[in-house]
């Protein structure tokens, strides 16, 4: 862990989960601002990022985009936090389930519901997701057995948890996914964690600062 780790980022971004994973690890890094619309799509970043879009990080050589990526990345990375099971036991394949559920059929169909997309019935065995139905069945399953293991989708703190619950609580505050009191009560004590405050914080003052210089949200 001696290389240098770069984030490339927007306070108003998923780089706010990058973030928090990055504070959770105890990581140093350098932090690279990017404007929508702007240096995100500059042919600098496009190098490194053909989306043109954040988060990423950069880690010596190695370049990781994809919010859950990143997140499995550094957990690999920092396995004194064990923030990610060990590799080949039972917890780890919980890990991967619930890490990827959330990177996959939850935010495709909270993004789809979001913009009046969800798939209609006939066409529901075509989306990942299935139906948003299955996919709140599903998540409340997830939860209950976190809150039955003591709060944890593996038993103790991992980066599924904090991705999980990252969304959770952007989803709740925006309205994109209903606050059930399970969801609340699951991702309520993780968002009180000192590395999900510190991140905040950092991100919330990093966005004051862009909206004064007139970078704001977009």
């Amino acid at each position: 862990m001696n290389a240098p780790i770069t984030f490339y980022t927007h306070p108003w971004s998923r780089g706010r989960i990058v973030r928090w994973m990055l504070e959770e690890c105890g990581a140093n890094y350098e932090v690279q601002v990017l404007q929508y619309g702007a240096s995100m799509k500059a042919a600098d970043y496009t190098a490194l990022n053909p989306m043109g879009k954040v988060p990423a990080i950069r880690h010596g050589d190695v370049v990781v985009t994809e919010t859950a990526a990143i997140c499995a990345y550094l957990a690999d990375q920092f396995p004194g936090k064990k923030l990610a099971p060990l590799e080949g036991s039972p917890e780890r394949g919980t890990y991967y389930r619930w890490l990827f559920f959330t990177a996959g059929p939850l935010e495709a169909a909270v993004t789809a519901k979001a913009l009046g997309l969800l798939a209609p019935e006939d066409k529901r065995v075509t989306a990942g997701y299935g139906s948003w139905d299955d996919v709140m069945i599903t998540l409340e399953f997830a939860i209950r057995q976190a809150l039955a293991r003591g709060g944890f989708l593996c038993g103790h703190f991992t980066a599924a948890d904090l991705y999980l619950a990252a969304q959770l609580q952007f989803g709740m505050q925006f309205n994109t996914i209903e606050k059930r009191p399970l969801f609340e009560q699951y991702a309520g004590p993780i968002g009180q964690r000192a590395a999900c405050v510190k991140a905040a914080a950092l991100d919330d003052q990093l966005a004051e600062q862009l909206k004064a210089a007139g970078g704001g949200e977009g």
